[in-house]
């Protein structure tokens, strides 16, 4: 294993699926499978010893579902532990899944169906691990539109950002790519870049699949 390559965790209540995943990603080059979790419980465990890059979480599991899990992943005592990104990719057998809307609200990047092609789930473990979503622009604002019917305050942080940035902001939201974003804001991409590493800091996000959920949460879409 290199130290390069993407440290992927499984975590699945079917121990068949698990296994027959691990084999498609360890044969893969750049991405490993370092560890396999049957429930949340074991999935929050592993995550804090094995230090995964990507979480490859199940929704629907006994004991501790995917979601709880992926809340208890993201909460702030043990977000401050890493010292690096860690992202989570859900696993559902439904489309446009309520409880994968709230997994994405509570930090994972996306979800993909079960029965998706093995060169689309490593394609996705890898667009995860750059800090970018898995699901059409289009079917996150579904997703969220159901989650965020009220929108809440603007927090104060919002009014901190310059107006670039919030040019910027709107464009994330809206699910443009970085190099589209450049073309709308007339800047290079690199700028785009700073702009986007700026707002994340301002408002205190992890990844451009946050910037989404803030926009929406806040009614900012």
């Amino acid at each position: 294993m290199s130290d390069e390559d993407i440290r992927v965790l499984l975590v699945d209540d079917q121990e068949l699926f698990r296994t027959g995943i691990a084999v498609i990603i360890d044969g893969q080059p750049g991405m490993r499978a370092v560890g396999q979790a049957a429930d949340g419980f074991e999935a929050l465990t592993l995550a804090d010893t094995l230090d995964p890059d990507v979480v490859l979480m199940d929704i629907r599991m006994p004991e501790m579902d995917g979601v709880e899990a992926t809340r208890q992943l993201f909460a702030p005592d043990r977000a401050a532990r890493r010292t690096k990104p860690l992202r989570v990719l859900v696993l559902t057998t439904f489309n446009l899944d309520d409880r994968a809307a709230t997994a994405i609200r509570y930090g994972a990047s996306g979800f993909l169906l079960k029965d998706t092609t093995p060169a689309l789930l490593c394609d996705a473990i890898r667009t995860v691990h750059t800090g970018n979503a898995v699901l059409a622009p289009s079917d996150l604002t579904t997703l969220l539109d159901t989650q965020f019917r009220t929108p809440t305050p603007i927090p104060a942080a919002y009014a901190t950002l310059t107006d670039k940035e919030r040019e910027v902001f709107a464009a994330v939201a809206q699910g443009h790519s970085n190099a589209e974003i450049a073309q709308l804001v007339f800047a290079s991409e690199s700028t785009v870049k700073t702009h986007v590493g700026a707002i994340l800091r301002k408002l205190d996000l992890r990844d451009r699949v946050q910037i989404v959920v803030f926009a929406h949460e806040h009614g900012l879409v």
